[in-house]
Order: structure tokens, then sequence, then C-alpha cells
């Protein structure tokens, strides 16, 4: 791994803990870090480079986590959920470092090993490519396209990218020539997910309008690389060859209908005329472009999908479902289990579908990213889950609960007695607490330690050095003292 950024200088006991100046080589060269606004970053980066402009968020968090090792590192933003840009390291003449001021410049006290050459004209400000010193690192990778995604119209998974460090930018490379300019958040997520909009979606899961207009001619084009840009320079990811689908405003209708034996109908629209239709649901199932039949279909939520035999297309898909007033499940002794007059196979089909599942008036979504396993895959309850840190059993024993799962149109409704729960709810809960806490514990240890490389420049991050330095002074004064 290439030489780390020194950020935080030596002081002296006797002269205040005053900070080195900044390394100023060749005479007049200056070297800081400061806040360059995307489309400064990117200018130099992609030769005829649009406008890459701020990006907001409509997420009350996300856009202030731009701290080391957090999910927007590296960033800045205008203090009302705006990014506007990246605070990169720089070299810049001595003569304009007051000038940058309004652009937050603060010396760094060594030369980096990546830096941008930033010159100023009056007002205008003018900025290079990334100066890597150590040169641009090519690797293998790979990466897979998604065209469903909540973030977009394209969801770039890449493995191979620069782990353990903090992204300033990433450029998305085609076989046809072209590059894009991606930003936090609205573009780069975690774990080397990349999104962005091209123009059929429009609005990301919060509610945020996608910008898309730079990103529209990238439907149909070949993705063959993406070079991710850090405090060590360049780093391009080879991933092959990756085809972008064309996408298009069509949509896939089906009517929800009945569980068993019978049909329902379909509805493609606005599908272009060269779209070669391949059209399924899954066993059991028979499917023309107006309708589907079924055979002993159990309840539940079902997904067709038209997909391009050609593969110029994106697939498209929609989903219905197959509902019954049945309800196959009952409660005993801690569990859900089979009713009587219904198989295990019904039971464990409700079980599967369960959407929600409300306590003492407080309803837990049973799937996605924030929900709450109350129902095991057996059947079991879990009297000691947490809903994040709260209990979802206040432990009284005493419960009323409402199961619904999708494909059965009345819910489960139950009602628990302290004598049936209180000695489930006892022993697992004993169980499970010692293992919250150890976890919780570990995560903050390892957020803390993230980022050690990163160009801050700020006082934040000196207290502890400063405090055993000075524990250190007086010490010895103190030692001098005694001697004398």
């Amino acid at each position: 791994m290439k030489k780390t950024i020194s950020i935080i200088s030596a002081a002296a006991c006797m002269a205040g803990f005053a900070a080195v100046p900044a390394n100023a080589e060749g005479g007049d060269k200056v070297y800081g870090t400061m806040n360059i606004p995307y489309s400064d970053f990117y200018s130099a980066e992609i030769e005829d480079a649009y406008e890459v402009d701020a990006v907001s968020s409509a997420t009350a968090n996300k856009w202030k986590m731009n701290e080391a090792g957090q999910l927007v590192a590296g960033t800045y933003n205008d203090g009302e959920g705006t990014i506007l840009g990246v605070t990169f390291p720089v070299e810049v003449d001595a003569s304009d470092v007051d000038k940058l001021a309004k652009y937050g410049f603060a010396a760094l006290d060594s030369k980096p090993a990546a830096y941008k050459e930033v010159s100023l004209s009056g007002d205008s400000l003018t900025v290079s490519k990334v100066i890597d010193t150590n040169g641009e690192q090519n690797v293998s990778g790979s990466a897979t396209v998604s065209t469903s995604t909540r973030y977009g119209d394209y969801q770039l998974n890449v493995t191979g990218y620069p782990e353990e460090t903090d992204l300033y930018g990433v450029i998305v490379n085609t076989k046809e020539g072209d590059k894009y300019a991606l930003r936090h958040l609205e573009n780069i997520w975690r774990a080397g997910q990349l999104a962005w909009s091209a123009g059929i979606t429009t609005k990301e899961a919060h509610g945020n309008e996608l910008k898309y207009d730079d990103y529209a001619d990238s439907m149909g084009k070949t993705v063959t690389s993406v070079t991710f840009i850090t405090l060590d320079g360049y780093t391009t990811v080879d991933v092959g060859e990756q085809y972008l689908p064309v996408k298009f405003a069509g949509e896939v209708k089906a009517e929800d209908s009945a569980a068993g034996t019978g049909k329902t109908s379909l509805t493609l629209s606005s599908f272009p005329d060269d779209y070669q239709k391949n059209i399924s649901v899954g066993d059991g199932f028979t499917v023309t472009e107006t309708e589907i039949s079924y055979t002993n279909a159990m309840p539940g939520k079902y997904t067709v999908t038209v997909t391009d035999e050609s593969g110029k297309y994106a697939p498209m898909s929609g989903d219905f479902i197959l509902s019954t007033s049945d309800i196959p499940v009952k409660y005993s002794d801690g569990k859900l289990v089979r009713a009587d007059g219904f198989s295990d196979e019904d039971a464990a089909n409700f079980i599967k579908n369960i959407a929600s599942v409300e306590v003492n008036g407080t309803a837990y979504n049973a799937s996605g990213k924030r929900s709450v396993k109350i129902v095991g895959e057996d059947g079991t309850i879990d009297f000691a889950v947490k809903s994040g840190e709260n209990d979802v059993f206040d432990g009284s024993g005493n419960y009323s609960l409402t199961v619904t799962a999708a494909g059965y149109s009345d819910p489960l409704k139950i009602e628990i007695k302290n004598e049936e729960a209180v000695t489930s709810t006892t022993s697992t809960a004993t169980a499970t607490s010692p293992a919250s806490t150890t976890t919780a514990a570990s995560s903050k240890a390892a957020a803390t330690s993230k980022g050690a490389d990163s160009p801050k420049t700020g006082t934040a991050g000196t207290t502890a050095p400063m405090t055993v330095l000075a524990l250190a002074c007086a010490a010895a004064f103190a030692l001098r003292k005694k001697d004398n």
C-alpha cells in the first residue's frame, strides 16, 4: 500500500504546541487540502467533461457522515443537505494560499502521495488531473449489472475495488469511450456499489429527484472498467464487458386473484416493437401476453417476468397476489403450528409469507432492511427479539399479536396470557442479551479505528496526543524541580 499522508505535526512542549508550517518544496509550492467542487474536481479527469453538479439528500443524516471511514468521507456540504464536492490534497503557489481561504485551504506538513495542482487567475479556479506520484494501479476485478434498483436505472456492483480506504471520486468507463463521473450518496455507495439514473427512474427510494441528463446516453453502452480515486491516487478495475440493457417506460401488470386453480389477466404496456418477449412466472403457471393460468397454486405473492431474448432491452416484471380466506395455522406453546384440517405444507406457506407482526398495537415488518424477525422459519415466536435497541415484548407475558401474511385476506390474531409465555421469555432473554452487548461494543471499536490516513488538518484528532505530550512535559518539569 502506498505511503499515507501525515496530518498532525510534532509540537514542542515549551513552544505552545505550534504546528509545523506547510511544506514548501521548490521554494514556492505549498501542499494542503481544500474543498473542490465536483465540477472542478472532474473537469480535468474527463475530456470535454460535462458540468458535474452537487448532489442533494432527503435523508436526515447520511450527507453529514463525512468523517474518515464514514459513508461520504472526504466530502463537504452546505450544512443543509447538499454535498458540494470533496476535500482533497492540492499543490498551490504560496502566493495563492490566502486567496484559497474561501475554499477551506489547510496546510499539510508533507507532500502527499496524490494531489491536484490548483491555480488561480482572478476568481477563476483551475484544477488539474490527479498527480499520482506512485503511478496508477490497474487491477482485475468483476462487476454485475442490475436494472432493478431503488437508486436509479442501473446498479453496478464491483469487486476488486480498493477497500479499507475512502473514495473521493469514481469514473465509469465504457467500451465506446464514454466516461461517467459519479458523486457520493446518489451514485457512490458502500462496498463497490454504484448506481445512476438514465431518465426512466427519476426518483430514488427516499423521494429524491435523481439527476440523469448526463447519464441518459449510458443505455446500451458496455462498461469495461471503473476508476476509483483515493488518497493513494488512481486504481482502475477492469471488469470485462458489462452491457447496460436499454430501459424504457413500460409496465407489466397482472391482476390479483384467488389461490388454487384459475387464471388472471396480464397487461404488457409500451414495449418496443422489436422486444422479443419471453414471459414466465414459475412451475404450475402457463402465460400468454394477456393471461396467466395456474393449477394448485398456493396463496402468496408471485412475480411475472418478461425478458428480451435478443438481450438488447432490460427485463421487466410485475407482482400479483393469489389469496385465500383460510388461516392454516394456530398458536400453541410459543409457536405457530398447523391448524386442524390443514397440512404442514399449508402452515409452512403461511409462515413463509408473513409480511408483518403487530405486538400490543405496534407493527413490525417481517422483511426488508429494517425487518424484525418475530416469527422464525419453524413458527417459533422469539419473545426476546429487539427492534433496534428496544425490546419488542415488554416481559409481562400478556401479549396481543396480529400476524399478516401475503396471500391471506384475514390476519391471524393471538392473545397470549402470562402463564403461557413467561418461561419462554425468561430463558431466551437470558441467552441473547450478552451477545447483543458484545456486538454493539465491537462495532463501535471498528468504526473508531477506521480512516487513519485521512488528510484532515483540523485539531479535533490531536487532543489525545497533545494531552500525552503535555503530561510528559509536566512530569519532566516536576522531576527537575525535585532534583533541584
